[in-house]
């Protein structure tokens, strides 16, 4: 299909996966099998300048929008979404700091972002307060022109290898989620200490670790946007960030789609390929056209923030629920095209299914989204009445 791409996009879109294919698949199972962060593979992203995409020019960026970096996660998770949450979750952790951060902040930091010198993490999820966002615990007192930060956040993306951290803590627990705000923490600051590496079942080189705050201070310059912000940022980040982790189902589904059809085109039963069996044929229709309708939605919706809308909320969680949920079926029947074969670990199918399952859990589950896009069809039609 024709997607009407920049000149910009098009060369973005097409180094992504030449990196993709010539750097990331060679080791893309034994970064897998030994829970490696691709240090050597971001690297190389830096080096192709692919870190830029998302950083405004004036911070030496490439000022790409959010359909620029969905393109670059495609292509990524197309081959291994491991690499490819690496680099989203660095731009994930960029994104408050961007839209809410002082000049000042954005020209200490970003360059260094851009540049690949330091990676970016964002920092909401407690062992409390998963969906629950508004239920998080860890505090940040005011005291003599510093934040000293206390509490512990769990499972967070590019933990202990990221260097700048977008904590959300609260400021004025006595307010609740009002009282919440979004603070720059660097990584050797202090009191700021690291759990375990999780084992997890899939997106295994990708870092998830917990975070710990022991009276850690932060100089109070290093405030995202204004005090009791927090959860604005917050629920803005995720909306904008939702298309990039459609972005990623999308990838993940695609190459699993890639992989079944040259299976079955070579693999024979009775005499014929496997593709010519025409409940393998539909089986494969169905996961083409799946692929090809999630492409599309997530694309619009990417498109939509890009245009400057002021509210995305439902067109984003739409991306997010609808492309983790093709990646899931596709890459489970991608596994059933390859028979036993697709279980072994000799093949990739059965590692883009464990990569996809996270799709639909992390960035707000897939029913916490459904909630919030019902709730804005109630909005939409208390307006229209």
């Amino acid at each position: 299909m024709e997607y009407f791409f920049t000149e910009q996009q098009k060369m973005i879109r097409d180094l992504a996966r030449r990196l993709a294919e010539e750097k990331v698949l060679p080791v893309r199972a034994e970064l897998d099998e030994k829970e490696e962060f691709p240090w050597e593979i971001m690297k190389e992203i830096a080096a192709a300048d692919l870190l830029r995409v998302f950083v405004p020019e004036e911070y030496d960026g490439l000022g790409g929008g959010c359909l620029d970096l969905c393109l670059v996660v495609e292509e990524l998770s197309r081959v291994c979404s491991a690499v490819a949450i690496s680099y989203a979750a660095n731009a994930l952790g960029t994104s408050a700091l961007i839209h809410f951060g002082s000049d000042a902040q954005k020209k200490k930091f970003l360059p260094q972002v851009a540049s690949g010198q330091r990676l970016a993490a964002f920092a909401l999820t407690e062992a409390g307060a998963g969906s629950d966002a508004g239920a998080i615990k860890t505090t940040a007192r005011r005291e003599n022109g510093q934040f000293i930060l206390n509490g512990a956040k769990q499972f967070i993306t590019n933990g202990g290898d990221a260097e700048i951290y977008l904590v959300v803590a609260l400021t004025d627990p006595n307010k609740g989620s009002r009282g919440a705000s979004c603070i720059l923490v660097e990584k050797d600051t202090p009191g700021f200490t690291f759990g375990k590496k999780e084992k997890k079942m899939g997106l295994r080189a990708s870092s998830t670790r917990e975070l710990v705050f022991r009276n850690c201070a932060v100089p109070e310059e290093n405030l995202i946007g204004k005090e009791g912000m927090g959860f604005i940022i917050t629920l803005k980040t995720l909306d904008r960030s939702r298309p990039g982790v459609g972005a990623q189902a999308l990838g993940i589904a695609q190459g699993a789609l890639e992989a079944a059809v040259d299976y079955a085109r070579e693999r024979v039963q009775f005499g014929h390929p496997v593709i010519a069996q025409q409940a393998v044929a539909h089986m494969l229709a169905d996961m083409a056209t799946s692929v090809e309708a999630a492409r599309l939605l997530v694309y619009a919706a990417a498109r939509t923030i890009d245009s400057g809308a002021k509210d995305y909320t439902e067109e984003a969680g739409m991306a997010k629920v609808f492309a983790s949920d093709v990646a899931m079926k596709v890459t489970t029947d991608a596994v059933q095209v390859f028979g036993g074969a697709g279980y072994m670990r000799d093949y990739p199918v059965e590692k883009f299914m464990r990569d996809a399952k996270i799709t639909q859990i992390y960035e707000g589950t897939n029913q916490t989204i459904r909630n919030a896009i019902a709730l804005e069809l109630r909005k939409r039609r208390g307006r229209r009445a």
